[in-house]
């Protein structure tokens, strides 16, 4: 069959502007997981939690980097898989694409359940008739245009942003005694076992949670091959998520155990909320519960395009049904779209039927795709890097920092995460599940080669998107 991957019908659209692609990367950044998940790392950790999320994020930092350079270079929708097929071969292009859409199809479902149950506190209906409502609204957002998608996005990680800088606000007036009745200094900081109360070891335990918190960030650059100006608008937002990291997630984690001590049973159920309570902020968890019930959206949102744009390469590429790749008028991926949420309907209906097995193992079973997904694109960076020096080094306009010794640093970080999620056993369910599903995966590749509609092939290093004519 004749490749028609230069067909326009076939063919994504540029739609989303700069103001897109770093809204993008701040939603991909903060997520629910900052809002409520927090508690937990706290309780891990104690204050020193600010250390685990600083670690973290630095190690994320990195694997953005080096995927930036990448895009920058050649960019490509679905970059994820594209770039393991470039460096790796088309076995791994296969099986980082579909490990990656499994990934946001069970998020698809797990967020819509997440905002259906914080629906039903407001709306006396039925929780799963909330959660179709949420997955019909935000499917029929993502089938309009790319501009749709990034016009959401832009206003959901706005109302997250905002709300995040008005509690960082509170808490340094606080922190500074300028608050009313605030007693001022750090005293709680370390009132309350010391910094770090369960040691040393509690921060890298808590780094292994905190790590996958993160997830996300990489959305702005499977964007890139839609956006106005790829090279540029991904080095702008993976260059800014530093200071995004230190400001959005270490300091507002800092003032929450400034204000509160962290072993406070609030705290851990609900830090932010707690926080402002401490602070006597009228309605504090009502709308503490709309931003969060926002974040939730905004992961959904992005859940649903990041599937479709990668079932929509896997498509393209031989790895999934030819009819997949077709687009509307508008360069839509129609059918892509459908097919992950219908996909998505699973994990709601386990969510309800079998919430501690079926929905349980789903869960655990995308914990640690990331870490994969990572390690593919730390490796993909080491080689393309070497390939792009001697064919193309003009290309290289954005590069990772010392390479390539912080790229095996990190890869060496990565596969300490894993061994240590072994050697753990709150989280080894978490990683067995994970190693299931990537072999599972990996499993299906003999099936793909045999029966595929056309041999694998390395993916080609052009960009497959074309301008949107519409666009002013």
């Amino acid at each position: 069959m004749t490749d028609t991957t230069d067909d326009r019908s076939t063919r994504l659209r540029t739609g989303l502007r700069r103001r897109h692609m770093t809204m993008l990367a701040i939603g991909g950044a903060v997520g629910a997981g900052l809002f409520v998940g927090s508690g937990a790392v706290i309780g891990t950790a104690g204050p020193a939690a600010v250390v685990s999320y600083a670690a973290a994020g630095v190690l994320v930092l990195c694997v953005l980097r080096a995927l930036g350079e990448m895009v920058v270079a050649r960019p490509v929708a679905g970059s994820l898989a594209e770039y393991a097929r470039m460096a790796l071969g088309p076995f791994a292009g296969f099986t980082i694409g579909w490990l990656y859409w499994y990934l946001y199809v069970i998020l698809v479902g797990a967020e819509a359940t997440a905002g259906a149950a914080i629906l039903a506190g407001w709306i006396d209906l039925p929780q799963w008739f909330l959660a179709a409502a949420l997955l019909v609204v935000m499917t029929a957002v993502n089938l309009v245009s790319v501009r749709s998608f990034g016009e959401f996005e832009f206003w959901f990680a706005s109302i997250k942003v905002a709300a995040i800088l008005v509690f960082l606000v509170l808490g340094v007036l606080w922190v500074a005694g300028l608050w009313p009745h605030s007693p001022g200094g750090l005293d709680v900081l370390t009132g309350h076992g010391g910094f770090a109360p369960n040691g040393v070891k509690a921060i890298f335990t808590a780094i292994v949670a905190v790590m996958f918190a993160f997830g996300g960030t990489e959305i702005v650059t499977v964007a890139a091959a839609e956006s106005d100006e790829p090279g540029r608008a991904v080095a702008k937002a993976t260059g800014n998520v530093l200071y995004r990291v230190a400001l959005f997630y270490v300091l507002s984690i800092l003032l929450v155990v400034s204000i509160l001590p962290w072993n406070d049973a609030k705290v851990l159920t609900s830090p932010f909320v707690s926080a402002l309570d401490r602070l006597d902020v009228p309605a504090a968890g009502t709308v503490m519960q709309a931003v969060i019930l926002t974040a939730v959206l905004s992961v959904l949102n992005s859940a649903i395009y990041v599937s479709s744009r990668m079932l929509y390469v896997l498509t393209r590429d031989g790895d999934a049904p030819a009819g997949l790749v077709r687009l509307n008028r508008r360069g839509v991926p129609v059918r892509a779209i459908l097919l992950g949420t219908v996909a998505a309907w699973a994990a709601v209906i386990a969510s309800y039927a079998s919430p501690d097995q079926v929905f349980k193992f789903l869960m655990n079973s995308i914990g640690v795709v990331l870490a994969f997904v990572y390690l593919a694109i730390m490796f993909s960076q080491l080689r393309l890097r070497a390939r792009l020096q001697r064919e193309d080094p003009g290309s290289l306009t954005y590069r990772m920092w010392l390479y390539p010794y912080l790229s095996w640093l990190v890869i060496a970080a990565l596969l300490a995460v894993l061994v240590s999620m072994a050697l753990m056993h709150a989280q080894r369910s978490q990683l067995i599940a994970s190693l299931v599903s990537l072999a599972v995966v990996a499993a299906c590749y003999p099936l793909r080669v045999r029966f595929g509609r056309k041999p694998p092939v390395t993916a080609p290093s052009t960009p497959v998107a074309t301008p949107d004519r519409e666009a002013p």
